[in-house]
């Protein structure tokens, strides 16, 4: 699993080396973990003697570590240049920077678009200019050279410790802010960088050892993502006797007559992804290219009989299926069964929902529910508010709901009404797509029909995570996510990388569950 921490919770570990007057072994450590991949970046494209480096360097401890790494670059055979953003800098990194060889420039009003030509004309460049306790973001001169440097896309982009302007806590982005191909984060990975808008910002993320990291609890993270091998491990997988009730029987109340591919591709991606009955209702005509589709699925015009889980809404439209899913909504809320909620049923959502009923809003479809919901208050939330701050929304939507929330998007947040999140961020723009969320409904549903009673089991693999009974849905619709995205490259792979459709990444879904759990038998001693 790899964690995420808070700002606070990584300077709350960094404390007892700072009481003990080890702070300058922290800067060492982070610098020589920063300048480490520097060197490796700058070397997979050219020599790294007679490269140009450039270091951003702000006020603190964060333009200290970008000041010391230069100067460890510079004993390299780097050509290395400062710009000094603030009238004093860290003291002693100063002096071994200019110790080393390195030459500063000083930001002042006028003359930051000379130097972000200067900059951008160098091989790599370190924003070192806020650390992770700023507040805000970038202002007067300092924001304008960033502002020219994103315009001016630089060769090679570091960040030190995460992008100047990224709130470490949230991943709330105050622009301007300059993308890092890179981001070295020194001790923890800051719950910023796996959150968007700001994961959006920080490029590939390399985490610096230096010396705390025993010292922060995956218990107490912030965000949490599943790995390749975790997946593996927590996929359901049949054992020599199964048959097709044991493996799982979903009902879906999905696609309409208007809408009737939402119905086709939800059901095909569930039977794709290892369930081993679905059982449809809706019309008569969607119900003929459901079946054309997949005639693997039942066509239920009455009582659907036995099922584990429900997947209910996409592609609901018209007052007679949307009679069909509010009844069946009604009925899994009785008898205890998980749900997943999708699109049109958002809006036949109990005053209280059970954990185990995970609903996949995309933004706009959160903004719109949480403007249901009574203690929103009176500001309205737009979906543009929910894109720039997504962890607390889906957290907020949890907790009001009482619900497990899947909060679509590049990175993909689950939430459980406990307050622990999931971050899966596996896919390709490509995903977004037509029908793309119904394949991940289907998938999810079937997951979960597969998993209900193993979600529950102390023993199993869920519960070997380490996370309460109610948090684990959370963890199973992390798995979905990570296993659509997953999916989706490799259908944009098909395709030499380019564009895809829903039905490919529906088709995608076998090979990288049966990879994933491959993967991990490999690793079983």
């Amino acid at each position: 699993m790899i964690s995420a921490f808070t700002g606070q919770q990584i300077r709350d570990a960094e404390q007892p080396l700072l009481d003990s007057g080890e702070g300058a072994v922290l800067m060492q450590r982070a610098a020589y973990g920063l300048a480490q991949t520097v060197a490796r970046e700058v070397k997979s494209r050219r020599k790294l003697a007679g490269a140009g480096i450039t270091v951003l360097a702000g006020k603190g401890n964060n333009g200290g570590d970008g000041l010391f790494a230069a100067s460890f670059l510079a004993r390299r055979g780097m050509r290395t240049t400062a710009v000094l953003a603030a009238s004093e800098v860290h003291p002693e990194a100063l002096a071994a920077f200019v110790a080393a060889g390195g030459r500063t420039l000083r930001l002042e009003p006028g003359n930051a678009e000379e130097l972000a030509v200067m900059c951008a004309g160098n091989d790599v460049i370190i924003d070192a200019l806020l650390g992770t306790g700023a507040r805000g973001g970038l202002r007067g001169a300092s924001a304008e050279l960033i502002a020219l440097l994103q315009e001016l896309r630089p060769a090679l982009v570091v960040a030190c410790d995460l992008p100047s302007g990224l709130d470490a806590n949230t991943g709330e982005v105050h622009w301007p802010v300059l993308d890092a191909d890179v981001t070295v984060t020194f001790g923890g990975i800051k719950a910023g960088l796996m959150t968007d808008p700001g994961e959006g910002c920080s490029g590939r993320i390399e985490l610096a050892r230096i010396g705390i990291e025993e010292s922060l609890s995956p218990e107490e993270a912030e965000l949490r993502r599943i790995t390749a091998v975790e997946l593996g491990a927590l996929l359901p997988a049949p054992d020599r006797r199964a048959h097709k009730y044991s493996r799982g029987v979903l009902g879906v109340v999905a696609g309409s007559a208007r809408f009737a591919g939402a119905g086709v591709l939800s059901v095909h991606a569930a039977a794709t992804a290892g369930v081993g009955m679905v059982r449809y209702l809706g019309p008569e005509s969607a119900a003929q290219l459901v079946l054309g589709r997949t005639p693997e699925a039942l066509w239920e015009s009455g009582d659907p009989g036995r099922v584990q889980a429900w997947l209910l809404g996409s592609g609901v439209d018209g007052e007679e299926q949307m009679e069909r899913a509010r009844a069946v909504a009604a009925a899994a809320l009785t008898a205890g069964l998980p749900v997943v909620v999708d699109a049109g049923a958002l809006s036949l959502l109990p005053e209280r929902c059970p954990p185990h009923w995970i609903l996949t809003p995309h933004a706009g479809e959160l903004a719109t529910l949480l403007g249901t919901l009574p203690s929103t208050g009176e500001v309205a939330v737009t979906r543009e508010d929910i894109e720039s701050r997504p962890l607390h929304f889906v957290r907020q939507a949890a907790e009001q709901t009482g619900a497990t929330v899947l909060l679509k998007g590049a990175t993909t947040l689950v939430a459980s009404p406990s307050g622990v999140v999931f971050s899966q961020s596996e896919g390709t723009a490509w995903m977004a797509t037509a029908g793309s969320g119904d394949v991940l409904a289907g998938v999810l549903g079937a997951l979960v029909a597969q998993c209900a009673e193993s979600i529950k089991d102390d023993a199993g693999a869920y519960a070997a995570l380490g996370l309460d009974p109610d948090d684990r849905w959370a963890a199973a619709a992390a798995v979905a996510a990570s296993i659509h995205g997953r999916a989706g490259v490799a259908a944009s792979t098909d395709f030499s990388g380019g564009p895809l459709t829903a039905s490919a990444i529906a088709a995608a879904v076998p090979c990288v569950m049966g990879s994933l759990a491959a993967e991990y038998d490999r690793t079983r001693p």
